[in-house]
């Protein structure tokens, strides 16, 4: 283990609990503020869903009243009732002012996006419903996602950001973000993307001068990247970074990818530094609202009434430090089962700690690919769909579906359910077989995924399938 290992801050169980027990009261700088009485601890998932009760914490920096529900504006619904992010359908413009309209009725303020959302479509589409609203009554968040080389010169990341204030019909961004700081070349990237251009400096000055009211980053991947910004808060004054964090990546990211970072050890460089955290991914993707049925089994037996996904959004909103959770909702039941979540929040007790930690070491047990459904992979050049080969791949496995042998007992069942069914959710012309390993998509998977290497895989276990191996 290296020196800088060893002095990583890593959060106790005991701080971790000490945290959660203060996560329901009010205390300086970052506040949940509920209502009490039998209505503050009521969590069910069917019902009405009040509309006074949203649970909120408040910025020690800019004073904002923030929902600790944000809506990630990342997965808007389509025109055929998918998420916008698939294919090439258009965004349901009704229907994201539906949701959005809901939102904010229920106590929402928190809206997320990104240039690089939904095909380049969501901040359009998030101007439009955002901007029916008084803008007191909204935050909204973008990002300078300039991925592209293109991207990288002054004049275009100053072109993207003026773009976003137009998109988004505002004159002032509440949230801004560098987007995805680690990705790539780690440290070599970052300089080329904010430093050497001067796009920092830039952001910096908005700041300033108030058309950016808060200046935070995303990270994903290299941890070198994460402790080098964190280095330089006083002198940059970082007013909030968004991190992955939920149950599972809690304290297994870095075993489930060794060039993850857990999430324990983030969250706590925050905390140390009193930098409020953004939380994305807090169900993985989805992968922890679609656990196998072992695993459903357990979260409903101790919380018949709750939904699979509250518990981990109960885990990641219980940290007095988050700022805010952030929620990819394309269809109402979403809205709806988040919004009992968090209004209002009912902090996890010590018990419900031991039992999630508990249930992520049982969920280890699954070798479930760590696809996060981002589709940072996307397009692949040779037309596949990268995200539906791997995540039908981890359906079929956590409803035991993926058989090892012939002589399993449901072996017939599991190779119709897997053949069947990946022809359903994958055209064959999509489909993994057609993976010529040119390793494009790789360098842009924040969970650093060896996708050609699983797609391969993939592929011949089809053929054994197929060939009834």
């Amino acid at each position: 283990m290296s020196n800088r290992d060893r002095n990583r801050r890593v959060l106790s169980r005991r701080d971790f609990l000490k945290a959660i027990g203060a996560a329901g009261v009010a205390t300086t700088g970052l506040t949940a503020c509920t209502g009490g009485g039998k209505e503050g601890t009521r969590t069910v998932s069917a019902g009405e869903i009040p509309t006074d009760r949203m649970t909120y914490r408040v910025s020690p920096t800019s004073g904002d009243k923030v929902s600790l529900l944000g809506f990630g504006m990342m997965r808007l619904p389509s025109v055929g009732g998918r998420s916008a992010r698939e294919g090439n359908e258009e965004i349901d413009q009704e229907m994201v002012n539906e949701l959005v309209d809901y939102a904010i009725a229920h106590g929402v303020n928190y809206f997320d996006t990104s240039p690089a959302y939904c095909r380049g479509k969501s901040e359009h589409a998030t101007g439009i419903a955002l901007s029916r609203h008084p803008r007191d009554r909204y935050f909204v968040a973008t990002k300078m996602s300039n991925f592209s080389p293109a991207t990288w010169s002054h004049e275009a990341s100053i072109a993207m950001y003026r773009n976003s204030l137009k998109e988004l019909q505002v004159d002032y961004i509440d949230y801004m973000l560098l987007h995805g700081v680690g990705m790539g070349n780690g440290m070599e990237e970052f300089e080329n993307r904010y430093v050497k251009n001067g796009i920092l400096d830039f952001l910096l000055e908005e700041r300033k001068a108030g058309r950016i009211r808060n200046l935070g980053f995303s990270y994903h991947g290299d941890i070198r990247v994460f402790d080098y910004l964190l280095s330089r808060h006083e002198e940059y004054g970082w007013d909030f970074v968004q991190i992955q964090l939920n149950y599972l990546d809690w304290k297994y990211a870095k075993q489930i990818n060794s060039r993850n970072t857990d999430a324990e050890y983030l969250y706590g460089e925050l905390e140390k530094r009193g930098i409020p955290a953004v939380v994305m991914e807090p169900l993985l993707g989805g992968r922890l609202s679609n656990v196998p049925s072992t695993i459903a089994a357990r979260l409903k037996q101790r919380e018949p009434e709750m939904s699979v996904a509250s518990w981990a959004f109960r885990f990641a909103g219980s940290l007095p430090g988050v700022h805010t959770v952030l929620s990819g909702m394309t269809r109402m039941e979403h809205l709806q089962d988040n919004l009992r979540t968090y209004a209002p929040l009912k902090p996890l007790t010590e018990d419900d700690f031991d039992f999630l930690q508990e249930t992520a070491t049982r969920m280890m047990q699954f070798d479930t690919i760590p696809c996060n459904d981002c589709k940072y992979c996307m397009p692949c050049p040779y037309g596949l769909d990268i995200p539906a080969i791997l995540l039908h791949y981890n359906k079929c496995l956590n409803e035991g579906n993926i058989p090892e042998s012939a002589q399993d007992e449901n072996y017939r069942k599991a190779r119709r359910a897997y053949l069947v069914g990946y022809d359903r959710s994958v055209p064959k012309l999509r489909q993994a077989s057609h993976c010529i390993g040119c390793n494009q998509c790789s360098v842009h998977c924040p969970q650093r995924i060896d996708i050609p290497k699983e797609l391969h895989r993939i592929d011949a276990y089809v053929e054994r399938l197929k060939q009834e191996i």
